[in-house]
Parts: C-alpha cells; structure tokens; sequence
C-alpha cells in the first residue's frame, strides 16, 4: 500500500497566531521546534521524535473568519501517545481543559483537547503498551 502513516499537518495563522500555538504544541504537547526550510513566511516545524508533525504557516493577513464547527470539515487530529497518567498530571498542572475517552472492548484510551485556534486534539494511548501495563 503506497499511505502508511501520516507525515505532518500544517495550521495556517498569522505572525499574531504564531506564538501561542508554538507555545501550545511545545509546552501543552512537549513537541520540539525544528529545522524548517526558507519559507517566504513565518512559521515553525514541531518534532516528535525526529519527524516534523506539525508545520505552522504565518502566512494570512488577518485570522480565518469563524467557521462551525471550528475545524471545518476536519473533525481531530490524534497523536499517538505514551504516559497516560503523566500527561493527565501535566495538562491538569497546566490548567488544560480535556476530556476522557476510554474505548469499550478496546485496549485503547483517549485524551481530548484544543489549540489555540479550537483544533481539537486526540491523544491515544494504548494502554497494554503504560507502565504498569498487565500485559
């Protein structure tokens, strides 16, 4: 099959956007900012583990109108994730609203947050792959 994952998504903002939502993914989602090429506009990549996931455009003038629901058509991104309990710990510590959202039958736990812009976030957590894990 030629897909096998997905590479990166980019947000659009502008230069006024940009800081918060490099703090967001930085410090609420512990991404790091990275190498990005000469672009004709600001921005930032944000890595995980080597791979640039998130790439931030400042390129509008003036902020997207307001849309509902606030994503479009895009419903969530979702990032697969370690730690369940230590990042409960770190959004409640940061004072992030989110939400649980344990899978019935499934080894599988969600967390769910936004970004600034009211993209809204999944982390997922295979649970048989935490510490403390039974398996």
């Amino acid at each position: 099959m030629p897909v096998t994952a997905l590479h990166h998504f980019t947000i659009r903002c502008t230069p006024d956007e940009l800081p918060p939502l490099v703090d967001f993914y930085t410090r609420v989602m512990r991404l790091q900012v990275g190498a990005r090429p000469e672009i004709p506009a600001p921005g930032a990549w944000l890595y995980a583990e080597g791979q640039p996931i998130v790439h931030l455009y400042a390129h509008l003038s003036k902020a997207d109108a307001s849309v509902q629901p606030v994503t479009g058509p895009l419903d969530h991104i979702s990032f697969r994730s370690r730690g369940l309990e230590e990042m409960r710990e770190h959004l409640t510590a940061l004072e992030v609203p989110f939400a649980e959202a344990p899978i019935p039958g499934w080894d599988i736990h969600q967390l769910f947050l936004h970004d600034p812009r009211g993209l809204k976030i999944e982390m997922t957590f295979w649970m048989d792959q935490e510490p403390g894990s039974a398996r």
